[in-house]
């Protein structure tokens, strides 16, 4: 019996062969209801009118407060923390020793040494792992999220986006909602609560996330409900939740890149036989015996904007010297959008006689948690598509991928191929034949006000 994830590695003959066999299914979106209203309605709404994401369940909170809080974010995340002032939040990002993306997440700095960091588990069990055992003097508490979690969430999390999100703010809380930048924190009293406040957006449309202790959950959901109703407010369930990051061009998932290599070898040790980097599925028609061959870099993931080296932090030598060698812009991020004839004929194929291509679930088409699909030009292999879905607002079919600069130029046709080579035994794979879909390459993030007013109004964090 396996107790931790290099156990498990070592069980399985391997972490491809651990995660490309997992029999657990993806990554979702807990206790919050599927379509409060039709999946497609939800995603016009963001750009329409105005929407409220629940996102109370679904991320894990990390809690760090001691003198030492702030050395521990700096040694450990690519991001500068020389300008952190309490009631700011920055994109913190995590590198392994040789400079390959192990995740990010949401850090909100809360009260003087004290900071939250709120996302996916890799980065939040990175972070979590070297608070207990680097020697930073800090004391952590954590909130799974509700998987994993007995009860209900140590706080509650909401966001309100959309060209409304401003107005429904001002009829919530009685006042005009101040002017911030982007990832500038305030505090509102909704329904009678203190709520706080953090300038955000997730599909380059304005709004706020906004958050505070479970026990005020309801009268604080009932006003936003009750203010919104006026606006035109659109509730969005977790079908349509994850397809907002395809038009705002944020990569949610890379493979962590903790499988390999001894200085994360403890690490991998800490990590449990349960743990998500241990049980969640790798799929798609990539497919590499070599599980560094799934890593990425920052500035494929179009970080490098963030990467500050007015400190030293883990993975600063190799990100270095990928950038004194030109070797670290030679692929880049763009969003796919997929022809539709091709798209339709091969969801279509269900319904002729003998296999045919893996089925396409929609909105969000992916059937595993890191998926990898193969990008071709005239047969050779120059990209990953990764993130993969249906988008009511651009009616196509989106993915994020990374590839080789000289074919991310916006218009370049690519292939996608869809669907594994040789069929894994994941629960989710049925039998099934490989296709082609082509592709046409264009910016991410697509949605030209997320490049531009959205870019602009945000301060490099």
């Amino acid at each position: 019996m396996s107790r931790n994830l290099e156990e498990s590695i070592a069980a399985a003959g391997g972490p491809v062969n651990l995660l490309w066999e997992s029999q657990s299914p993806p990554a979702v979106v807990p206790r919050v209801v599927p379509e409060f209203t039709n999946w497609r309605d939800e995603q016009l709404a963001w750009r329409r009118t105005a929407v409220l994401f629940d996102q109370s369940h679904h991320m894990a909170d990390l809690n760090i407060k001691g003198p030492g809080a702030l050395r521990l974010i700096r040694d450990t995340g690519v991001n500068s923390v020389a300008d952190f002032p309490v009631d700011m939040a920055k994109q913190y990002v995590a590198l392994n020793h040789d400079g390959f993306v192990i995740g990010d997440n949401i850090l909100f700095h809360l009260e003087e040494d004290e900071y939250q960091a709120v996302g996916i588990p890799p980065s939040i069990n990175w972070l979590h792992y070297h608070a207990e055992t680097g020697g930073y003097d800090v004391e952590v508490w954590r909130d799974d999220n509700s998987l994993y979690r007995t009860g209900d969430p140590v706080v509650y999390r909401y966001q309100v986006q959309g060209p409304g999100a401003l107005d429904l703010i001002r009829e919530a809380t009685g006042q005009e909602p101040p002017k911030l930048k982007f990832f500038h924190m305030t505090r509102f009293t909704i329904g009678g609560k203190e709520v706080r406040a953090v300038r955000h957006g997730m599909a380059g449309e304005p709004g706020f996330e906004l958050w505070g202790p479970w026990a005020d959950n309801e009268p604080v959901h009932a006003a936003l409900l009750e203010a919104g109703a006026k606006f035109g407010m659109v509730q969005v369930g977790g079908r349509a939740y994850h397809t907002n990051a395809l038009e705002s061009g944020w990569l949610p998932r890379p493979l962590p890149a903790i499988y390999t290599g001894e200085q994360t070898a403890d690490f991998r040790r800490w990590l449990s036989e349960k743990a998500y980097e241990t049980t969640s599925p790798l799929g798609g028609s990539f497919y590499s015996a070599n599980i560094e061959d799934f890593y990425l870099t920052p500035h494929e993931l179009d970080y490098g904007r963030i990467v500050k080296f007015d400190h030293d932090f883990i993975g600063r030598e190799a990100v270095e010297k990928r950038i004194a060698d030109g070797t670290a812009n030679t692929r880049r991020k763009v969003t796919l959008v997929w022809n539709g004839d091709d798209t339709a004929e091969a969801a279509g194929s269900k319904y002729k006689p003998g296999p045919g291509a893996k089925y396409f679930n929609e909105p969000m088409a992916l059937y595993d948690t890191f998926h990898y699909d193969r990008v071709d030009v005239d047969g050779k292999t120059v990209g990953l598509s990764t993130w993969t879905g249906y988008s009511a607002n651009e009616r196509s079919v989106l993915s994020l991928a990374v590839i080789d600069a000289e074919y991310a130029v916006p218009g370049t046709e690519v292939v996608v191929v869809w669907g594994e080579e040789t069929p894994s035994s994941k629960a989710q794979v049925e039998d099934h034949v490989q296709v082609k879909i082509r592709a046409t390459v264009q910016a991410a993030p697509l949605y030209e006000a997320a490049r531009t007013v959205y870019r602009s109004d945000a301060a490099v964090v």
